[in-house]
């Protein structure tokens, strides 16, 4: 995963050793992943966790597949991630019901773990194109994940991997306003404690960058909340 913290996909399976095979192969790729044992869990692991990509089963306790989908695309976290419905069910009927829920993808059992992959880069392409390679441009800006390399106007611009990080972020929800602890947890992770003011300081250093040529700055400070590009 290209010059940026590998994305986060989120298993939702009662079932403990398709949680265990799905997490070693995923894991394998790439991934970051968490997990998640009922519907009314895995909406909560998305508005707590923001994962990329969630691997949602159709039949769960306590809450469905279906009616845990409805509830993640209901809020601004879950439209931002990929749903992947996994099911048994293999009737066009069925796939297009869990479709219209929402989910953006469907995939029926048994599958193969290597298509599995597959179907998360894919959906990855949309929410999270920085972590595929893609090249993204906003405005005058370009930056080459696969290369590493930021331009703006042409002109090749010298970021630090912490910056590069957190540019690509930006780019990839241009007007987004993130918080800084959103910033935390996709540039650092989870797994990082740094305080929030790091967050200021690196965003500096980010706009001096960018800035350093002449230019108008593109990261907007919203006061109270956070930053956005654009």
């Amino acid at each position: 995963m290209t010059g940026t913290t590998a994305p986060l996909v989120l298993i939702v399976d009662d079932e403990p050793a398709q949680l265990t095979l799905l997490r070693h192969n995923l894991t394998a790729a790439g991934f970051r992943v968490a997990t998640a044992q009922d519907g009314e869990e895995a909406v909560l692991a998305v508005a707590e966790q923001g994962p990329d990509v969630v691997l949602l089963d159709w039949m769960l306790p306590r809450l469905s597949g279906l009616e845990a989908c409805r509830r993640i695309k209901a809020t601004p976290e879950g439209r931002a991630t990929a749903v992947i419905m996994v099911s048994a069910r293999s009737e066009e009927r069925d796939r297009v019901r869990g479709l219209d829920t929402g989910a953006d993808d469907y995939i029926t059992k048994p599958y193969s773990v290597a298509e599995l992959v597959a179907r998360v880069r894919a959906n990855l392409r949309r929410v999270r194109p920085v972590s595929v390679g893609q090249v993204l441009e906003h405005g005058d800006i370009r930056l080459d994940a696969e290369a590493h390399r930021v331009s703006r106007d042409g002109t090749p611009l010298h970021l630090g991997p912490t910056e590069f990080r957190l540019l690509a972020a930006m780019m990839e929800r241009p007007g987004k306003v993130w918080t800084r602890e959103a910033l935390l947890d996709r540039v650092w992770g989870r797994e990082v404690y740094i305080d929030t003011r790091t967050v200021d300081v690196h965003v500096g250093r980010l706009r001096k960058a960018l800035c350093a040529r002449g230019g108008a700055d593109p990261i907007r400070t919203v006061r109270g909340a956070g930053y956005a590009m654009g």
